[in-house]
């Protein structure tokens, strides 16, 4: 191969950046992980799933998780604002309830030996990955921003970077973009689709001594993930264990009812909240932390993943949307899949695109089928209760929500829920078809699966 000044350089020193500089370092590749940023900084997308388990387990990181005293999330639950239900006892009978939750426990994961996963600091959690990339061998340059990737040389990729007031360039044999949300060679070389149906944003804070047990209806749920929903159209609010002490607590909803200001903003939290009487009097007892943060233009797919000395992980690739915690966990993932691909490409001598299909095959069927069970979910989230506690299907579903989406085209009882969610949308006389979500017209159409 022809000489450049590094093997691989990493876009990014979030989740899927500082994964993959691990995953390289430990197979002796010269990488370098350049971060525009200076860690630690903090970002939302504070709770993980199982699958993300695999990979602390491959980069000998779990101790660290450990010592660092992370809350151990053993479940997830949500909550309806209203037990006014309509029940359909004509299918298999289903019951729908006012709520719904998993222990992770219920269901054997392969190469997950524990009963639980974690919520994080991610100011704290990506510094500490990112350190473990360093510790392993790789090269970490914070404050150090990529303004062009210039993929016009066969034999390499020549980036223009800037470090402080002076801009400089650098050679590499391939390009990891794993950029996050910013989306650099995506947005650079026109492949960001922007997602037309799901427009949702999000507005949240820290809050400390928030009494976790106010919407717990069982024992021991005080350090799950909690989803609640409102009477608001697609609206809905995470609550997040960060420590004992502090809870995340964010307004998610449709653009179209976020406002431009900020005062604004603020109040439709609030509102958002009085709408669950008890969640509101509990937070407004606490003591918020933080300024509220807002965050936007969620879901989007590129055109193209990889290509010759590319590829593109985590955020960078796809972003879906929240509701499931996918953010963090596809990160992860994204870079087991692709570390695999590259560390073979290097071996062979060869970084064409073609030596990256089997992660791109798997990561798109992956997230496709995310993004259908989001738009399920979204469209008839009844349906959701009544799978969970439907005893057929709950640990098919539960399969899904630790994280085990990747091996199968479309999971069978994704298939089902498709199947029911036509026939509701078909049927103006069905009983659960007044309960159409407007979000996800156009549910599992292929815009999204981009191939």
């Amino acid at each position: 191969m022809t000489e450049t000044d590094f093997d691989v350089v990493i876009i990014g020193g979030g989740p899927a950046g500082s994964s993959m500089a691990c995953y390289l370092a430990k197979a002796g590749i010269d990488c370098v992980v350049m971060e525009r940023e200076i860690f630690p900084r903090e970002h939302v997308g504070e709770s993980l799933v199982p699958s993300s388990t695999k990979v602390f387990r491959d980069l000998d990181f779990i101790p660290t998780m450990e010592e660092a005293g992370f809350p151990h999330k053993y479940g997830a639950a949500w909550t309806a604002a209203s037990t006014s239900r309509v029940f359909d006892h004509n299918f298999e009978g289903m019951q729908l309830e006012d709520h719904a939750d998993f222990d992770f426990a219920e269901r054997e994961q392969e190469g997950v030996n524990q009963p639980y996963t974690y919520h994080v600091d991610r100011a704290k959690f990506d510094n500490l990955l990112l350190h473990h990339a360093k510790k392993l061998g790789a090269q970490v340059m914070n404050g150090v921003g990529v303004k062009k990737v210039d993929f016009s040389n066969p034999d390499l990729v020549t980036l223009k970077i800037g470090m402080g007031r002076r801009d400089m360039e650098v050679t590499t044999k391939l390009v990891v973009d794993a950029s996050g949300r910013r989306t650099m060679v995506g947005n650079q070389m026109k492949w960001r689709i922007k997602d037309d149906v799901f427009d949702q944003y999000a507005i949240h804070s820290w809050f400390e001594d928030y009494d976790r047990s106010v919407m717990a209806y069982r024992d021991g749920q005080e350090e799950f993930i909690f989803i609640h929903f409102l009477p608001i159209s697609n609206t809905w609010i995470w609550q997040i264990p960060i420590t004992d002490k502090i809870t995340s607590i964010g307004v998610v909803t449709q653009k179209k009812n976020f406002s431009k200001s900020r005062e604004s903003r603020e109040a439709f939290f609030w509102e958002c909240l009085e709408s669950r009487p008890e969640l509101f009097k509990g937070v407004k007892a606490s003591k918020q932390l933080r300024p509220f943060k807002d965050e936007g233009e969620y879901s989007y797919a590129m055109k193209e993943i990889t290509g010759d000395r590319l590829v593109m992980i985590g955020d960078a690739a796809r972003f879906v949307d929240p509701i499931f915690s996918t953010g963090v966990s596809i990160a992860l993932t994204s870079s087991r899949f692709a570390s695999r691909d590259i560390i073979d490409a290097f071996k062979n001598d060869d970084l064409s695109k073609a030596s990256f299909q089997d992660y791109e095959t798997t990561i798109r069927r992956g997230t496709r089928n995310w993004y259908n069970f989001i738009s399920v979910y979204y469209r008839l989230n009844i349906l959701f209760t009544a799978f969970v506690n439907h005893p057929k299907y709950r640990l098919d579903v539960l399969k899904l929500l630790q994280g085990d989406v990747y091996d199968e085209d479309e999971p069978e009882v994704l298939g089902k829920m498709r199947e029911i969610v036509t026939d509701v949308e078909r049927n103006e006389d069905h009983l659960w078809h007044k309960l159409l979500g407007d979000l996800t017209s156009n549910v599992f159409a292929d815009t999204f699966s981009v191939r």
